[in-house]
């Protein structure tokens, strides 16, 4: 005889059968799926089904899958297959589906079915957030982070591999040809001899292929071809790896690391800033807002462009000029005087505004004093040319970037903040996700995929704030 607690008999009958939501606490935060669920308008969401026919075989309300969904993002269950088993065995899906089990063909075509409407609910859960007085203080980070495709680095193409390959197997070819020619001074086994000749016919049909891949590739706009996720690219990862993955932009409220908005793209983060500050503006509802970026996002029309919104922003700027790998002075020697709109070189002389030119889109102002670059004596360390001038140019907005600059350097703390506050969404996102990549194809199946995690995520993190119970009684008040 033990002292252990001793469990009921499993074939003993029970006089009352137990309620299934006495299972349920009621601090369990499947009560917020169902609740949250329940309060969404899905059919101006734009879910499909959700007015049944009157004829034929009836089917799921897709309240019912959502729920399976987002219950599946928050336990880390994403598979459709996986899904359809818990469905059987757990007991929390048991209360939240009232016992439905759908197979793992109706889970996933829900999926791929109803991706806006995925999407916008997404949206309502940050709304709910924004009025909750979530995002107070206006100041989001911005980022983007790499989640690999399903696409390995095999199947994807550029011209570089293209060209590589085609090396190689033009190399091969020529070895076997040159061992079919000493077929006739030597005496070689026949069995080798159908060897080399098949592997020459493999050999050559190969360059075919991929001759006609290298024709795609330079015919294809991104000059990039992905076989199995068309939409996916090769880009460089944080440890200067190439993956072929999707990058996936957000802005990240600094006081709560709330998700307020994302996106999926395929292109480097250079670019995304405005965008992502107006997508910030729409969903907050307000203009007065702040976005801090790392050095990827700097870009001077962007800076401005965001600047022209009515948001501030703050981005530090990275130095790509080549002068001192030419071993001239860099731009930082030349100083600007605003007042009389001239440049100071480093050997004190003023380089005056000459003229105006367009590059790359951009106005510039163009600065240079030919005579006295002419007899500078220390010409040699200023300029590589023997008859040009050195020349400064300045962008005619470059005044609103500087003092964002000088903004930036007051506030010593931002770039630790934003750190703090972008990456803790994405470490959290993958650790869920597992070492793995999305299951989904193309850009509108990954950018359903990516708003369950956001929603997931920022659900959690409410529950967290909040509580369960304290949430659930926000949602069915708001």
């Amino acid at each position: 005889m033990t002292n252990h607690i001793k469990g009921e008999c499993r074939i003993q009958a029970t006089l009352f059968p137990e309620i299934l939501d006495d299972f349920i606490s009621e601090d369990n935060p499947v009560r917020i799926v169902d609740v949250f669920v329940n309060e969404l308008d899905l059919q101006e969401l734009g879910f499909e089904r959700v007015q049944a026919k009157s004829t034929g075989r009836p089917g799921y309300h897709p309240a019912t899958l959502l729920k399976l969904y987002i219950y599946g993002y928050l336990n880390r269950i994403q598979s459709s297959r996986r899904l359809e088993t818990e469905t059987n065995r757990n007991l929390e899906l048991m209360w939240l589906l009232e016992r439905l089990a759908p197979d793992f063909k109706t889970i996933a075509d829900f999926r791929r079915d109803n991706g806006e409407g995925i999407k916008l609910a997404c949206r309502h859960f940050v709304i709910l957030c924004r009025e909750l007085n979530m995002f107070s203080e206006g100041v989001v980070a911005i980022d983007g982070s790499k989640f690999k495709a399903v696409n390995s680095k095999t199947n994807n193409f550029t011209s570089k591999k293209a060209n590589d390959l085609i090396a190689r197997v033009e190399a091969k070819i020529s070895k076997y040809l040159l061992e079919l020619d000493e077929v006739d001074r030597k005496e070689v086994p026949d069995n080798r001899v159908r060897m080399v000749k098949d592997k020459l016919a493999w050999f050559k049909k190969r360059l075919g292929e991929l001759q006609e891949m290298k024709r795609v590739v330079e015919a294809h706009p991104d000059k990039q071809v992905s076989l199995t996720d068309p939409d996916a690219r090769l880009l460089k990862t944080r440890n200067m790896e190439r993956q072929v993955c999707y990058n996936i932009q957000s802005a990240v409220d600094t006081k709560h690391h709330l998700i307020v908005c994302h996106d999926v793209t395929n292109t480097n983060d250079r670019g995304e800033l405005a965008r992502m500050t107006k997508l910030t503006q729409e969903i907050l509802n307000r203009k007065d807002i702040t976005s801090l970026a790392d050095k990827g996002y700097y870009s001077r029309q962007d800076i401005k462009a965001t600047l022209d919104l009515g948001a501030e922003t703050l981005v530090p700027k990275t130095d790509t000029s080549g002068s001192e790998r030419k071993g001239i002075f860099n731009r930082s020697k030349f100083k600007y005087d605003p007042t009389k709109d001239i440049y100071s070189c480093p050997a004190g002389e003023e380089m005056i505004n000459r003229m105006r030119t367009v590059e790359d889109g951009l106005e510039l102002d163009v600065y240079f004093n030919h005579n006295a670059c002419k007899e500078c004596k220390i010409r040699n360390q200023c300029t590589t040319s023997k008859r040009e001038p050195r020349r400064m140019k300045r962008w005619i907005h470059e005044a609103e970037a500087e003092a964002m600059l000088e903004r930036l350097a007051n506030a010593p703390e931002t770039p630790v903040i934003r750190k703090q506050t972008v990456e803790h969404p994405f470490g959290t996102i993958k650790m869920w996700m597992g070492a793995t990549h999305f299951l989904t194809r193309r850009f509108k199946n990954v950018s359903t995929e990516m708003s369950l995690h956001v929603l997931a995520y920022n659900m959690k993190r409410m529950m967290a704030i909040m509580g369960v119970q304290a949430l659930t009684k926000a949602i069915r008040e708001g």
